[in-house]
């Protein structure tokens, strides 16, 4: 493991906070297939998280649980097995949405097999000897996963400010699992990275994973704009673009092109820590709000 205590980027200490699994329940009965009224290429762009994060946050589950017995400092522990905690909510409620998505006529089965592909082969567990190999393989893994969570928390920092969601009438259930689920994105938005800096910290490992992640999330995300753009049983022809993503983020209803630009250098400075983007009380508040959120806790309180 590389000693990079002397120089690792210092978080902002008031933003700590102990995480906790919600366990959320969202009903889609009345959630139309196109959630975000009129703008259907919108719906999907945003529907790819459906399709990506239940075998992707399984999978940071799994990895996770491997390398619970490096972490040396009890804090970072309690933090990472409250991640596991609401990683493995997320997967589970955004999974929720996949029958909904068939019911409406849109089977995401060719793609979510692909995914699963994805997450259990190729970035699943190898048999590799004992000693450096292994221990090389689960230290990617690591680094990639503090890299996905960077986009993840960005993602979550977005949609917490998307009024543009609000004002053009978007669903209320789904804005709520977007919203919850961004929140605690936001919430846990340093561990990933505090765990890669704790067990490895390699510069070069960071710089590199990330480049992987990078390509892979765009790569995966343009081509499942695409796959539910095509397969809408409601649209004849439909496509999509990077053209009509750069639209949508000008408009407000998906992030900007230029935003997401701009959060490469932040995560490939030497100087960066999670602590510093986003808004851990903003993120609190709205867990407070949240309709699922607030009665998952009811609910909770009521089984004590």
């Amino acid at each position: 493991m590389s000693n990079t205590r002397a120089r690792l980027p210092q978080p902002v200490a008031s933003e700590h906070i102990a995480l906790k699994a919600r366990n959320v329940s969202f009903s889609w009965e009345s959630t139309p297939l196109h959630w975000l009224p009129g703008d259907p290429f919108t719906t999907h762009t945003i529907n790819v998280l459906h399709l990506l994060l239940p075998a992707g946050e399984r999978w940071f589950v799994h990895v996770y649980k491997q390398v619970l017995p490096l972490i040396r400092d009890e804090r970072l522990r309690e933090d990472v097995i409250g991640f596991i905690g609401q990683e493995a909510m997320h997967s589970q409620a955004h999974d929720e949405v996949l029958p909904h998505l068939r019911e409406q006529g849109l089977d995401p089965t060719p793609y979510t097999a692909q995914v699963d592909w994805l997450f259990e082969k190729l970035l699943g567990d190898r048999t590799l000897p004992p000693g450096k190999p292994r221990q090389w393989w689960l230290m990617e893994r690591v680094a990639m996963i503090s890299a996905i969570e960077h986009y993840t928390a960005f993602l979550g920092d977005w949609v917490l400010n998307a009024q543009e969601l609000d004002r053009r009438g978007a669903d209320p259930t789904m804005l709520d699992l977007l919203r919850w689920h961004g929140a605690e994105e936001v919430e846990h938005r340093a561990v990933a990275f505090d765990l890669f800096m704790h067990v490895d910290g390699s510069y070069r490992r960071r710089a590199r994973t990330w480049a992987t992640a990078f390509t892979a999330l765009v790569f995966l995300w343009q081509r499942g704009a695409r796959f539910f753009m095509e397969n809408d049983p409601t649209l004849v022809d439909g496509k999509a673009s990077f053209r009509d993503f750069h639209r949508s983020g000008r408009a407000g209803t998906l992030p900007t092109t230029g935003d997401m630009i701009r959060s490469i250098p932040r995560y490939l400075s030497r100087a960066y820590h999670p602590s510093q983007e986003g808004s851990t009380e903003q993120a609190v508040a709205y867990l407070a709000s949240s309709p699922a959120a607030t009665a998952a806790e009811a609910r909770a309180n009521g089984a004590a």
